[in-house]
């Protein structure tokens, strides 16, 4: 999957490129040097990052690649629908989706931070936050990178520098609140479990071999402290021995929410933890 998502962004500049020329023909040659600029870093930097996954990079993913297909609709609409648009938009669309919405693509991502023997599975997005949040703070950043270059390119100097100025704060603003959705995962280690979640949780929980009663499917009507962040999908559920502090509530039994459950449970299967079906 690492690879197909490599290959796809590698060919990036030979599937857009051509709808890009279309859109910025006829504008000024300081608007078409930025745009083209601002598309190569983008390409470029997001290459980086799927070369070298770490969680980092799943960041700048997460943010490059919704970005390129926003740009394809952009040259789209610029240029009108051609041959070279048809091929830019759907190139884009399936990088982004299988960015956005192919939880092996994360697990990936977040395991190439790990160390020696973890093996840590990325946590879903709380569900609250995909109803704009995410989608704001993605667009934020996308239009404070490039409003202020371009407007300072068509000589809009006001607006332009005002842009720049709010967009730094923006962008950097936007930027640190998607990383620590990247920086949400299960881990398995050799003493045991660990859940670093610091958006819902707030703090990371180790919980040792001996403490783990069972990992399995949620019931619907189980009593769990919920520290899913109401995230959509197969919730499961760990059982602990004995209560423990999680979320100033004294509890043996916890709900989280991993982009992969079925594949977490097959690996909590092989390194001898108790599973539940």
């Amino acid at each position: 999957m690492l690879w197909a998502l490599r290959a796809g962004w590698l060919a990036l500049p030979l599937t857009v490129g051509p709808a890009i020329a279309d859109a910025l023909d006829g504008t000024s040659t300081a608007v078409a040097g930025v745009a083209a600029a601002l598309a190569w870093a983008t390409w470029g930097l997001v290459l980086v990052a799927v070369l070298v996954p770490r969680t980092t990079s799943l960041t700048a993913v997460r943010i490059g690649a919704p970005a390129a297909f926003a740009g394809s609709v952009w040259v789209s609409i610029e240029a009108g629908i051609g041959p070279a648009e048809i091929v830019a938009l759907a190139w884009t669309a399936v990088i982004a989706a299988a960015v956005l919405f192919l939880p092996e693509i994360s697990d990936v991502f977040v395991n190439g931070s790990s160390y020696g023997p973890e093996r840590r599975m990325a946590l879903r997005v709380p569900g609250l936050l995909l109803l704009g949040p995410v989608e704001l703070a993605w667009a934020a950043i996308v239009a404070s990178i490039a409003a202020g270059p371009l407007l300072l390119a068509a000589r809009q100097w006001l607006q332009g520098a005002l842009a720049l100025a709010i967009g730094t704060f923006a962008a950097r603003f936007g930027i640190v609140a998607l990383h620590r959705l990247s920086r949400r995962w299960f881990v398995f280690v050799p003493a045991g479990v660990v859940l670093h979640d610091h958006l819902v949780l707030g703090e990371a929980l180790l919980f040792p071999k001996n403490l783990v009663r069972s990992l399995g499917p949620a019931a619907a009507d189980t009593t769990a402290v919920d520290g899913t962040g109401r995230a959509l999908g197969l919730v499961l559920e760990l059982q602990l021995t004995e209560t423990s502090s999680v979320m100033k509530r004294e509890t043996d039994r916890l709900l989280f929410a991993p982009g992969r459950p079925g594949a977490l449970l097959r690996e909590a299967r092989e390194r001898g933890l108790p599973v539940s079906q």
